[in-house]
């Protein structure tokens, strides 16, 4: 199986301390250069990067189909167009991005992706974690993620934990 992440995924969950969460789910993840550029050697000292840098089971992997990242470039960043390339040639079963334009583009290739939110909510439902809302507080509080009050008090109602 194969999973391919985006930064924005694992830099959230690196800093507030539950990187292991997506090792724990999907057993190994798939990024490619871009995202190692963005999350690693760009972001050497901020929260994560080194959790990030360590873990053995994030697999670096170059895009081979430069065409297709040039052309998705005119519209999204690096790490979006290489993660969604990279997820198209390696034929991944799941992408992990949070933005919206990527995730409208995933879906245009016909690639399945989930964001942070359907990953803890996976992570509940599996047993890993027992609640989402202490989770989703502090990738709001810690990371900075950013996410609609309507969305947030639908997903915590849906996982009942209002």
């Amino acid at each position: 199986m194969t999973i391919v992440s985006n930064a924005s995924p694992l830099i959230s969950l690196a800093r507030i301390g539950q990187l292991d969460l997506l090792r724990q789910l999907y057993g190994a993840l798939t990024i490619p250069e871009a995202v190692w550029q963005e999350t690693v050697v760009k972001g050497v000292r901020q929260a994560g990067a080194e959790e990030i840098r360590a873990a053995q089971w994030i697999n670096r992997q170059t895009v081979t189909d430069q065409r297709l990242v040039y052309s998705l470039r005119q519209e999204l960043d690096a790490g979006e167009a290489e993660a969604i390339a990279l997820a198209i040639e390696q034929d991944a079963e799941l992408l992990l991005m949070d933005e919206r334009l990527g995730r409208e583009t995933a879906h245009y290739f016909g690639v399945r992706y989930i964001g942070l939110l359907g990953v803890l909510v996976e992570a509940k439902h599996k047993g890993l974690i027992g609640a989402v809302k202490p989770l989703v507080d502090a990738l709001r509080e810690i990371a900075g993620f950013r996410i609609a009050e309507a969305l947030y008090e639908e997903v915590i109602r849906d996982e009942g934990e209002i």
